[in-house]
């Protein structure tokens, strides 16, 4: 008999296509109409983004970040998930690195997210410190 104290939580997301499909439809996505259209799938209708520097309220300043940090870095820039988003009881993480497309990565990190009836609610932004 299984043990229900270890037992799955009926009805969790999919916490790896969901944090997935925000880094490819939101963060990679240089057409602001399409990455408008993604965080509309994708999150709350008043999503909240931690930064390391700053908090990040709404759709539309949720984009105006991703928008800037593409133009920022070129138009080879990319993020990339590094292994499987995983999650439990509402909160999934995934981790990742940017940087040119074939080239050097030059930041890494994870996304934190809590899921709320399938979409991101809350999103943390993880910086690892820089490699020396």
């Amino acid at each position: 008999m299984p043990d229900p104290t270890t037992a799955p939580v009926a009805g969790e997301p999919d916490y790896d296509h969901l944090l997935r499909a925000n880094l490819t439809r939101v963060f990679n996505e240089r057409d602001p109409a399409r990455r408008a259209a993604a965080l509309d799938d994708l999150f709350v209708t008043e999503p909240v983004m931690f930064e390391p520097t700053g908090l990040v309220r709404g759709k539309a300043a949720i984009a105006a970040v991703a928008g800037r940090l593409l133009e920022q870095f070129g138009p080879a820039f990319r993020f990339v998930p590094e292994g499987q988003g995983v999650g439990h009881h509402g909160l999934g993480t995934l981790r990742w690195t940017a940087g040119p497309e074939g080239g050097p990565v030059t930041v890494t990190g994870a996304d934190a997210a809590e899921i709320v009836d399938g979409r991101i609610a809350r999103l943390w932004v993880l910086l690892d410190p820089p490699r020396t």
